[in-house]
């Protein structure tokens, strides 16, 4: 990515005369390609298998048949909504000579006041309209992502998983404490070492044992979180691990969240952050 990327506006003048843009409304089995193609009347709408061997077959067919009309395409530039997807494909177009530009969703504009249907259509036509707009390099139409490499995108998932892993483990302490609620349990704190053997021993207020459906699924629920606490270690470990055999000397990623980490009040888990999804994302 260049370092003067601008995420709300395009640098590069469009010659539409002389540029394929096509934009792609994307599912998990077929994606949906509309075009403005120099020297078609009218504006193509594909729909295809999920494949990029053949969105490239197709663009690549449409640039000849607008030569064939008589135009030279010297661009091509293809954009789609960021999603579950990812940016692989914008990776992989363009290694192909395609520019590709991943749009952030909720930068695209809406109308706020009717309810707008929804259609594979009028999503393609919505995200060619907020395309052309940031190619003509007019503001407030949309914002583009900045395209990470596999690498970066590596980096962050450490970061990543382990805070979906102690969300999870929130939801689970949550769970529990809701569950020993109903039976006037208040006093319990099943992060504890020893929850599981505490458990046994429980006593409802009126001083009955715990049901043993309820029990049973207390059980299962420590048992995810004892689970999940070795995976957040594993996570933790294998980052120090790696932090500790980065030379004083290197600079790079590793380097920056253990000068980072030094700071008082800034630990390794906040370093991480830093570094990977703000500091070095590309400009």
């Amino acid at each position: 990515m260049s370092p003067f990327f601008d995420a709300s506006r395009s640098l590069t003048a469009l010659d539409q005369d002389s540029t394929l843009v096509a934009v792609i409304e994307m599912s998990q089995t077929k994606w949906l390609i509309a075009a403005t193609v120099p020297g078609f009347e009218r504006s193509p709408l594909k729909k295809l298998d999920a494949d990029p061997d053949s969105v490239l077959r197709l663009l690549r067919r449409w640039r000849s048949e607008a030569i064939q009309a008589g135009r030279e395409v010297r661009r091509i530039v293809v954009a789609y909504e960021a999603g579950r997807d990812g940016f692989w494909l914008a990776r992989w177009l363009q290694a192909r000579a395609v520019e590709a530009y991943v749009i952030h969703p909720s930068s695209v504009a809406v109308s706020r006041e009717h309810r707008r249907a929804k259609t594979d259509r009028l999503d393609t036509e919505l995200l060619m309209r907020a395309f052309l707009g940031w190619l003509r390099g007019e503001k407030r139409h949309c914002s583009m992502a900045a395209i990470p490499t596999i690498n970066e995108e590596e980096a962050r998932r450490p970061n990543r998983e382990r805070d979906n892993l102690v969300r999870e483990r929130t939801r689970i302490v949550n769970r529990i404490k809701a569950i020993l609620a109903r039976f006037g349990i208040r006093a319990f704190k099943p992060n504890l070492r020893k929850a599981a053997e505490k458990l046994e021993a429980l006593h409802t207020a009126e001083g009955m044992p715990l049901p043993e459906r309820s029990r049973a699924e207390l059980r299962r629920n420590l048992g995810r979180l004892h689970l999940l606490r070795e995976q957040i270690h594993e996570i933790e470990q294998e980052r120090l691990r790696q932090l500790s055999v980065v030379p004083d000397t290197e600079k790079g990623p590793l380097a920056m969240v253990r000068l980072l980490s030094r700071i008082v009040g800034v630990g390794i888990e906040t370093a991480d952050m830093l570094v990977n999804e703000i500091l070095t994302r590309p400009a």
